[in-house]
């Protein structure tokens, strides 16, 4: 591989971004795992969802709890029933209010009527199925939520191992850069002494250009990562930059993940409280074709006074009330709740079965990521050893200027690879338990 995709590699690790003059905030993974479920937005926004459907519920209390209204109500009028009515409902009526001349053509009457009424449901069977809709989807939201907790400790884990592989990163380049530094003086001082060509001279001088640009693009790395790490616990590090107390693992341990695809898993249960609910609004449309049962009561005071309370009645029944044919409306509302749960239904295999695969594709993902870093591993020692060796007989005239540039480029090139692949390993690891967990 070239000095350039080396470059490229470091870039492919993490984001991009940073100097190291900023403000350096110590953090580790516990920290910003508590941090992130408490500030992260995407939490808050589930959470206002859950809240909503909360809210949906409870306006299904309705369904149990009587409707109390009160009002009050001033009229003036010469209209001969309102006028006849008023006097009725505030008990003024004498025998001289009887003449048709009255009747038919009454002076202006003025009534003020204060009304409280109460209506209780008693029979409403299609307002039962839609309230147990509602607790369902309530569920729902409050399992999605809790899902999106899950995978929000996923991405700020790999955000965070993704700074640490961006200081790492640093950490090699560095170490590339005074060992080019150090191979600069040393063919400095030999082509002084006319040991080397200038051609020489040159190509060392290149290459610790090269390092010291690659080891400027890992600098930004970092804080770019260390920026997407604040955007996921929300918080504003302007000139400021995170560097994570651990250091990144440089080995892998080989657990057994359970590969089997879970039915408690909080998505698939938040899937099946949805189709649940969209069962209960089919039976919720299918039971409005049947009557309703509600009570209903008033107390009324009347008065030709504003707020007076000379005259006073109540009424008090019952109705029972059946939509015999709406036009189509309550029949075209059932058929869109069918079809609503088949949908939710036929989602919900696809989900399920588009799950599997993905565990399957994991699961084969990580087998492959431990044999990577085992190659890895093995190429990054054998280039040190190479290095070592050419290193030694070059002090001793035994080896070309450019041998020894290219076992030192690869070596540092086999050494971010090896870290990169510990990194894949370790993240598949933890997406595949996220997978069933």
């Amino acid at each position: 591989m070239k000095t350039v995709q080396v470059l490229a590699l470091v870039g492919s690790l993490i984001f991009s971004g940073l100097g190291f003059s900023q403000d350096t905030l110590a953090i580790s993974k516990k920290e910003i795992g508590q941090k992130a479920l408490e500030k992260n937005l995407q939490i808050q926004i589930a959470h206002q969802n859950y809240k909503s459907a909360q809210a949906d519920f409870r306006q299904s209390n309705a369904l149990f709890l009587p409707s109390v209204s009160a009002s009050h109500t001033a009229i003036s009028t010469t209209n001969p029933l309102m006028a006849f009515g008023s006097k009725l409902n505030q008990e003024i009526l004498t025998p001289s209010d009887f003449d048709p001349n009255l009747l038919n053509n009454p002076a202006t009457t003025k009534n003020f009527a204060t009304k409280i009424e109460v209506l209780q449901p008693l029979i409403n069977v299609d307002g039962i199925y839609g309230r147990q809709a509602a607790k369902s989807k309530m569920e729902a939201f409050q399992l999605q939520t809790e899902r999106t907790q899950d995978y929000l400790t996923l991405e700020v884990n790999k955000a965070f191992m993704q700074l640490q592989l961006a200081y790492k990163a640093v950490t090699v380049l560095t170490k590339a850069n005074q060992t080019a530094d150090a191979n600069l003086k040393l063919i400095t001082n030999y082509f002084n002494q006319g040991i080397l060509q200038k051609t020489d001279l040159l190509s060392v001088q290149v290459r610790v250009n090269e390092i010291k640009n690659q080891l400027q693009y890992a600098k930004t790395n970092v804080q770019n990562a260390s920026d997407y790490l604040s955007f996921l616990l929300n918080e504003d590090t302007t000139n400021k930059v995170y560097k994570p107390i651990e250091k990144l693992d440089n080995s892998i341990a080989i657990e057994t993940v359970n590969t089997t695809l879970s039915g408690n898993r909080k998505d698939i249960l938040a899937l099946d409280k949805a189709t649940q609910a969209y069962e209960k609004m089919v039976l919720s449309n299918k039971m409005s074709f049947l009557p309703r049962l509600n009570a209903f009561g008033s107390y009324e005071l009347y008065d030709t006074a504003l707020l007076g309370t000379k005259a006073k009645g109540y009424v008090v029944g019952a109705q029972l009330s059946w939509s015999v044919f709406d036009g189509f409306k309550s029949i075209g509302k059932l058929e869109k709740a069918q079809a609503d749960f088949q949908k939710s239904t036929l989602e919900s295999q696809q989900y399920k079965a588009q799950s599997q695969l993905e565990l399957n594709k994991t699961n084969r993902q990580l087998k492959d990521a431990e044999n990577k870093v085992n190659l890895f591993k093995l190429a990054f020692d054998q280039s040190q050893e190479a290095y070592r060796i050419r290193s030694n007989r070059f002090t001793q005239g035994l080896e070309k200027t450019t041998d020894l540039l290219q076992s030192e480029t690869l070596m540092a090139q086999k050494e971010l690879e090896f870290l990169q692949a510990v990194f894949e390993y370790n993240f598949t690891k933890e997406y595949l338990q996220f997978l069933t967990k």
